[in-house]
């Protein structure tokens, strides 16, 4: 389903972002404005991130601003856990505009990526006429109220005034052709449905990919995107984040457990702990009415931060109490 030159979608309502008396020009100087208006420049943008409990440093809060600004597709990589996935919620969340997530797997084709039919409803329509004795063609049951949206169209049709944010994740989880297939219909900001026409966003969307590198992207991917690696923070900005995502924790268990996954990241472990298994494990603690972290704390709650089964010996072997420093 490749966008096609010179098509235009027919009127059909509920295609938002396609139709209307607005200008092309006019609605991207509005989009520009309402953007400009949020995001003027990189402080504005690192302190808005700020206030939705996002702790950017200034190289991802730069990324994340010239993704917005230029715009341009941000790829983000890093360690499982240090928050990729999480910026681009953040960055929505500032924007004050919808999240679209496509999460990635192998296997993934463009059915759900882009749209499919409704086939039982458009089963349901052929049955309803059949039993009105109404006269049926086929454009009947190829209209807008039979598209299921899947992510990339709903950004594509986001009416604005600002553009939506779409999180492509686990990019790296999908297959090269996809990949390619992906990133052809963002560049066009378009996309053909044969039976309606083809679909331009007025608003082109927020792009951000993740991956955590399980494989390499191709080189016509990551030419056309901005980049950043995600390094895991120190212990004491660990803490910072986690007490942010679990308010009612005390200081002193979230710089403790902080300090504990920095030593567990430091043993050669399958999946070493980053920044979401923190969280938990703090949540966990707290709800136990943990305060500091001890031998016995650790002992009982090893499942929260550690989940592979060799990593979880490799740490026991060690005991509890190296983990907390006694």
């Amino acid at each position: 389903m490749p966008p096609t030159e010179g098509l235009s979608a027919p009127k059909v309502p509920g295609t938002p972002g396609t139709f209307g008396a607005e200008s092309p020009r006019a609605a991207r100087e509005g989009a520009e404005a309402a953007v400009l208006e949020r995001v003027p420049d990189v402080a504005a943008l690192a302190a808005a991130l700020d206030g939705v409990d996002y702790l950017a440093d200034p190289g991802l809060a730069t990324a994340l601003f010239l993704a917005v600004r230029l715009p341009q597709p941000l790829l983000l990589e890093g360690e499982p856990g240090v928050g990729k996935t999480e910026a681009a919620k953040a960055l929505a969340r500032v924007l004050d505009t919808p999240l679209f997530r496509l999460q990635c797997y192998e296997g993934i084709d463009a059915a759900e990526a882009l749209y499919e039919w409704n086939h039982p409803r458009q089963l349901l329509g052929i049955r309803l006429a059949e039993a009105q004795g109404s006269p049926l063609v086929e454009e009947d049951l190829f209209g807008a109220d039979y598209l299921l949206r899947r992510p990339l169209l709903q950004a594509i049709e986001h009416p604005g005034p600002r553009p939506a944010v779409l999180l492509l994740d686990e990019i790296d989880r999908a297959d090269a052709e996809f990949e390619a297939f992906t990133f052809e219909v963002l560049a066009e900001a378009a996309v053909t449905v044969p039976e309606l026409g083809t679909v331009r966003a007025t608003h082109p969307p927020v792009v951000v990919l993740t991956s955590n590198r399980t494989r390499d992207l191709h080189d016509a991917l990551t030419r056309r995107c901005l980049y950043h690696w995600i390094d895991y923070p120190q212990p004491e900005r660990v803490a910072e984040i986690v007490r942010r995502r679990v308010p009612g924790s005390a200081e002193p268990l979230a710089l403790d457990a902080a300090g504990a996954v920095s030593r567990l990241r430091g043993l050669d472990m399958v999946k070493p702990p980053g920044i979401a298994e923190a969280i938990d494990w703090v949540a966990a603690l707290s709800l136990l009415g943990v305060d500091r972290l001890d031998p016995a704390s650790v002992a009982a709650t090893w499942g929260a931060v550690l989940k592979n089964r060799d990593d979880l010996e490799l740490a026991q072997a060690r005991g509890p109490g190296w983990l907390v420093g006694a």
